[in-house]
């Protein structure tokens, strides 16, 4: 392929959420503290504010940075897998973020997911698969 083959960086996906905030630090610092995130780049504006951020979360890229009048921030909602989503609950918790729905399984769905703001407003829904249990679809 070529210089094709260059067209984004290694190990990225195509598609990557971008999150506009007031407060980028306190989300890096978040999704740190809740799922073991490693910043990768990170821009500065001369003010102190992150004009870009990018954070990787397992598999994924998130993308962030500070609103300005040309990007004023808005909230998103985020879904995120983990090994285990009550112990990474707990951990959104005790990084200041807000409950809003506690880990849980639906009937018909194989998920057992809970859901937190971040310190920006932003939802973050965490959810584990579990395997399925011949009849049991609760849990």
């Amino acid at each position: 392929m070529g210089d094709l083959e260059h067209w984004k960086p290694q190990s990225y996906s195509s598609v990557s959420p971008y999150l506009v905030v007031v407060g980028a630090q306190r989300v890096i610092d978040f999704v740190k503290a809740v799922f073991n995130a490693t910043e990768l780049r990170r821009y500065d504006n001369p003010d102190g504010s992150i004009m870009h951020a990018e954070v990787r979360i397992d598999d994924s890229i998130v993308m962030l940075g500070d609103g300005s009048e040309a990007y004023p921030p808005f909230v998103s909602l985020l879904h995120v897998y983990v090994e285990d989503v009550d112990r990474a609950y707990a951990r959104a918790v005790e990084a200041g973020g807000t409950p809003v729905e506690p880990p849980q399984g639906r009937e018909g769905e194989p998920d057992r997911r809970g859901s937190v703001k971040d310190p920006c407003g932003n939802t973050w829904a965490i959810a584990t698969q579990l395997p399925q249990k011949s009849g049991d679809l609760t849990r």
